[in-house]
């Protein structure tokens, strides 16, 4: 597939060598311009190029930067995608540690939800609670025991199935969290984040968590 990775931090960058070793046509960009990128460039065989050009035709798009810096993406970001594009949201809301107060967040509407009010296009929950080296480390052929299980929710059926295939092909299982509207459940500070169980314990996870931010994750 065609894919586009906005953001090449941690998540951004290993997801970048993951998805071009897998074979598929990756571009990449990062607020600073593509003459910084040419490193991974370099090493991936990715395509550096700057956001306004990232989603250009693409069948997926990944949105993997500070949910502080959503609103300064360009508009109309994906208006040169692939009919259907799914977005891929990794994003978290670190008040206290990075991204200051977002009074829509703290007034109870979850991360995504506010995201995709920013971009103007639903988008699917996902590696939001995954270590960026276990991208690397922890995939396993499907069925292995220790295969690591990631949480994915949205409410566009279509796009979530490929979003859990591709995940499927990094060598993960999912768990579908439902619809946008209880991601909440993979939030920072709920028993799923960053938990490497497998998929009955990731469904225990999702079902145990509470929906009142613990302070540590408010303004």
């Amino acid at each position: 597939m065609k894919i586009g990775i906005i953001g090449a931090g941690n998540i951004g960058g290993n997801l970048t060598r993951r998805l071009t070793a897998l074979g598929h046509d990756v571009s990449v960009a990062n607020s600073r311009g593509p003459h910084t990128l040419t490193a991974l460039a370099e090493e991936t065989g990715a395509t550096p190029v700057r956001v306004e050009e990232a989603a250009r035709d693409a069948e997926v798009v990944v949105v993997t930067v500070p949910l502080k810096a959503v609103p300064d993406l360009p508009a109309g970001l994906l208006d040169g995608a692939a009919e259907g594009v799914a977005v891929i949201d990794t994003g978290n809301y670190y008040p206290q540690q990075r991204d200051g107060r977002i009074a829509e967040i703290e007034d109870g509407l979850t991360e995504s939800r506010w995201t995709e009010r920013q971009i103007g296009h639903p988008v699917i929950k996902a590696f939001n609670g995954t270590y960026a080296q276990d991208i690397l480390d922890k995939p396993r052929p499907r069925g292995a025991a220790d295969r690591v299980a990631l949480p994915v929710s949205g409410d566009d059926e279509a796009a979530k199935k490929v979003v859990r295939d591709l995940i499927d092909e990094l060598g993960f299982d999912t768990v579908d969290n439902g619809g946008q509207d209880e991601s909440w459940r993979q939030q920072p500070g709920t028993p799923v984040y960053g938990n490497t169980g497998g998929s009955e314990e990731i469904r225990a996870a999702l079902a145990a968590a509470s929906p009142e931010r613990t302070p540590e994750w408010r303004a």
